[in-house]
């Protein structure tokens, strides 16, 4: 279980991102969602490690992981998707999906997880992670790098982007096999009406705060019929879908 206690974060310029954040997460698939510039992302990144937070307390089984390094998160099981994946040159693709598995995974193995994510592994098993690769190949690889690490908690930021060719049902079963595999939790940062209605759990993160939190029955109709005026999330998902 992940447990965030009375969290927040200021950036270096003061500006305050994150306020109280309290949250509980231990269900199977966990939805954070939200207008722009609320602090989802911000929110993931200091759950990953890659950001510390400026107040609070994180918990993962109990273990205080406040203040870890992102290598000490991911040896006790939290993987991280990038919302933008980071291209590194000099390193083929087998050598990052043996580098996630943590082991001497096989080449029929590392094929397994390309095609998971629907990319011929014949095609790019040996391909170099540099600019050749399109962002939309980059993000497919990166969650067969995570399904690979098939840790107990993995953390996805917007893993929707850039795959416009790939079917959500696509992306939706490598969800259901992560899960059915490690029986960890995945925790999804997204705006889509189709990843969120498969989520146990929704979170809302508005203006830095949690906003609402409960299960999809609870949460998702009251985004799709929300009346707010300003900046909402209904408006968000509704943008979204149609980009």
């Amino acid at each position: 279980m992940l447990e965030l206690k009375h969290v927040g974060y200021v950036a270096e310029d003061d500006t305050e991102i994150l306020s109280d954040v309290s949250l509980s997460i231990n269900e199977r698939f966990v939805a954070i969602t939200g207008p722009n510039g609320g602090g989802k992302s911000t929110l993931a990144k200091l759950i990953s490690g890659i950001y510390m937070p400026t107040s609070g307390q994180i918990l993962l089984d109990g273990i205080d992981i406040t203040h870890m390094s992102i290598t000490d998160r991911a040896n006790l099981g939290i993987s991280y998707a990038f919302q933008q994946p980071v291209r590194f040159k000099g390193l083929r693709v087998r050598d990052l999906l043996r580098l996630a598995a943590g082991k001497d995974t096989t080449l029929a193995q590392a094929c397994d997880y390309l095609s998971e994510v629907g990319l011929c592994a014949r095609d790019y098993i040996d391909r170099e992670l540099n600019d050749s690769l399109s962002g939309g190949e980059l993000k497919r690889i990166e969650i067969a790098m995570v399904l690979a690490r098939g840790t107990k908690l993995s953390v996805f930021d917007e893993p929707e982007a850039g795959i416009d060719l790939w079917s959500f049902q696509n992306l939706i079963r490598v969800f259901e096999k992560m899960y059915e595999e490690t029986r960890g939790n995945i925790l999804i940062i997204s705006h889509q009406e189709r990843i969120l209605n498969i989520a146990d759990k929704i979170v809302v993160i508005r203006e830095g705060k949690v906003d609402r939190v409960g299960s999809r029955e609870e949460i998702l109709p009251g985004l799709l019929k929300s009346a707010d005026t300003g900046n909402t999330v209904c408006d968000l998902l509704t943008q979204k879908a149609m980009s």
